[in-house]
Parts: C-alpha cells; sequence; structure tokens
C-alpha cells in the first residue's frame, strides 16, 4: 500500500506523507475538542457517524484485553468514552483502532480523556 504506519500523522499531513528526514518536525499539540495524549484508562472517541450505537463501539472495543465499558453522551451522536482497567490497555486499542472507519466516511479519531 505505500504507507509507512511508523510514522505518525501530523497535523497538516496526509495519509502516507512521511516527514523529511532533514526537517525536524514541530512537536505535536494538545488534542483539542476535549481530549489528551497524556495516557488514561479512558479514552474518548470523535467524528462518529450519526447512526453508531453503544453496541457497535461495544463490539469493536470488546476484542481488547481490559474493555470495561461503552459510554455514549446523551445529545451527541459524534462523541463517545471507552474505558479500560488501566493507562496500558487503553493505549493498546487506541492505537489499533485510530482512524478506524465506522462508515467510509468517518474516521474514528481517538484521543485520551482528560485526567
Amino acid at each position: 500500500s505505500g504507507i509507512n504506519a511508523e510514522w505518525p500523522l501530523r497535523p497538516g499531513m496526509m495519509a502516507g506523507m512521511q516527514p523529511p528526514g532533514n526537517i525536524p518536525m514541530p512537536p505535536v499539540p494538545q488534542v483539542g475538542n476535549g481530549g489528551s495524549e497524556i495516557p488514561h484508562k479512558i479514552l474518548f472517541l470523535t467524528n462518529l457517524p450519526q447512526e453508531t450505537t453503544e453496541m457497535m463501539l461495544t463490539m469493536l472495543f470488546e476484542q481488547f484485553p481490559g474493555f470495561k465499558e461503552t459510554r455514549l453522551v446523551p445529545g451527541r451522536h459524534d462523541i463517545s468514552f471507552i474505558e479500560f482497567e488501566n493507562d496500558q490497555q487503553a493505549s493498546q486499542a487506541k492505537h489499533a483502532l485510530q482512524n478506524f472507519k465506522i462508515t467510509p466516511s468517518n474516521a474514528m479519531r481517538i484521543s485520551f480523556a482528560n485526567k
């Protein structure tokens, strides 16, 4: 596919791009919209499609060790919280499912919930 999964996607980069080797990349800023990059056992999901249900997210995340609970936000179809037993287990799920497409037009964004 040509996409190098080792390079993190930085602001302003498109999927498949790699930072140039001789120019240092700026640090990745804190995630806006209420999320954080400080590890936490609760994940904050954004960019969810309107048809997302608690069952859909539970089925997606329960395959990871330590999964505890899916929490939808009343009145908001586009965000959700997923709780794990610890930070490390949440990090594994976050890494594995980052930008997972629930629908062809909605790539799920995952950050850590604020502590």
